[in-house]
């Protein structure tokens, strides 16, 4: 099938010079490199990663629902201290199993300043209570630490939307019709709970207390080029 679209550029999961190439004009999903199978907003989250904390290989990383291909493996192989870990309902948070942590974002087990850098790819439009989460991020964070993301920006600079809210009884209601992303543990998907916007910086500190960069990049000579691929840096400085 010839793509619809390709270029020669260096992949920064892989390290390789290669010939990054679409076959769908939606580059998010469909702009692949041929080597580590990363896309768009994978490359863009390494670059980050690589720019801001060059010394990530000597920290201890907790990455939140790994999809195990581009910056997820090179994390895992170059980095000792890196965690993976995905939410298992009828798994005792903390525990493991089949080598991925058990965790909850909204009730992390990680002690207090004890993580140096959390990694989220297209996990926060998923979690039910995200200003938990952003507060148990900032909880376990060490001085100096940062929680290194992406999350796609759908409402831009409209505001930031609810998809659900949790009820008295645990139950879920929903504010609009029901959104499901894929899911590497289950084959249901996962749950669309938030609509985000450029707002998502002031939601974070409101719960956090914590700063938070949005970084975006637009580059084919690094095959960072598509929609909603901006990554977001929440730095805890003390």
């Amino acid at each position: 099938m010839t793509p619809a679209f390709e270029n020669e550029g260096y992949c920064v999961c892989c390290d390789q010079r290669v010939t990054f190439s679409a076959a769908h004009s939606w580059f998010r999903d469909h702009y692949l490199c041929p080597k580590c199978g990363s896309i768009p907003r994978e490359r863009a989250l390494m670059h980050c990663l690589e720019s801001f904390s060059p010394a990530w290989r000597n920290c201890v990383i907790h990455e939140s629902s790994p999809v195990f291909r581009g910056a997820s493996n090179k994390l895992r192989a170059a980095c000792p201290g890196y965690v993976p870990s995905q939410y298992f309902p009828n798994v005792s948070p903390g525990s493991f199993q089949n080598a991925m942590r058990c965790e909850n974002l909204e009730r992390l087990t990680f002690a207090n300043n004890s993580v140096d850098i959390h990694v989220s790819q297209d996990v926060l439009e998923h979690v039910h209570r995200p200003e938990l989460a952003f507060k148990e991020i900032a909880r376990t964070l060490r001085p100096g630490g940062a929680h290194v993301f992406t999350t796609p920006l759908i409402n831009k600079d409209k505001p930031s939307e609810r998809c659900i809210e949790i009820e008295s009884n645990g139950r879920i209601r929903y504010l609009r019709e029901p959104e499901y992303h894929g899911n590497p543990i289950s084959e249901a998907g996962s749950l669309v709970t938030m609509r985000w916007g450029y707002d998502i910086c002031e939601f974070i500190h409101r719960h956090s207390e914590l700063f938070t960069e949005m970084i975006y990049i637009d580059s084919l000579e690094l095959g960072i080029r598509a929609e909603y691929i901006e990554v977001l840096i929440t730095r805890k400085l003390r």
